[in-house]
């Protein structure tokens, strides 16, 4: 073997130790809070998923988010990402009785509010029963739009990409209505403003 290939061997074999090392001392938060953990968790979630049901548009990384219609908390419809054409829009799909949703909720408040009026929008999208919805938000209130939706095998969060509907699920739609990112798991304090702009 020529002493070049054992270099390239030695730090391959480096790099994998000091990413196993990694994982067991800081468990895996690190890596799926990265883009490149967060895609290849994607895959796989996507791989071992069901295919959604016929006729359901599911969106895909760098094309057109397919509309959706679905109901705010006072019951007028509105379609995304339309409805706020021409800025980039995080939608953030929770539920009331999911912990990681909640833990999460103020971070997406802090940074709806650093937006203004041009900035980012933040929508959430609770896939919950509406009663346990407005419940939630009496106790923890938010200043960004809520719709609502049902949880199942064709709901929001399907046709923006989570076969697996893990929650809390939240995607990155440009000013154009394309879909940018997505990230599966909350987002951990800080992370927000540099998720957006990578």
């Amino acid at each position: 073997m020529k002493a070049g290939s054992k270099v390239v061997l030695v730090a391959l074999a480096a790099g994998i130790l000091g990413a196993v090392t990694s994982l067991l001392t800081t468990g895996p938060g690190p890596l799926l809070r990265s883009e490149l953990g967060q895609r290849l968790l994607g895959r796989a979630f996507e791989a071992s998923a069901p295919a959604p049901p016929r006729g359901v548009a599911v969106a895909r990384r760098g094309e057109p988010v397919p509309a959706l219609t679905l109901a705010g908390l006072d019951g007028q419809a509105v379609t995304l990402p339309t409805a706020y054409a021409g800025r980039p829009v995080l939608i953030n799909l929770w539920a009331s009785w999911c912990g990681p949703c909640i833990e999460e909720m103020p971070e997406l408040q802090r940074f709806a509010a650093s937006q203004g009026a041009n900035g980012v929008q933040v929508v959430g999208i609770a896939l919950d029963d509406p009663a346990a919805v407005r419940a939630f938000l009496q106790r923890i209130p938010v200043a960004y739009p809520i719709l609502l939706d049902a949880p199942g095998p064709a709901d929001a969060g399907v046709r923006l990409g989570n076969p697996k509907g893990v929650l809390p699920y939240s995607v990155l739609v440009a000013a154009d209505g394309r879909l940018l990112k997505q990230h599966i798991g909350p987002f951990a304090a800080g992370d927000l403003p540099d998720w957006v702009r990578q």
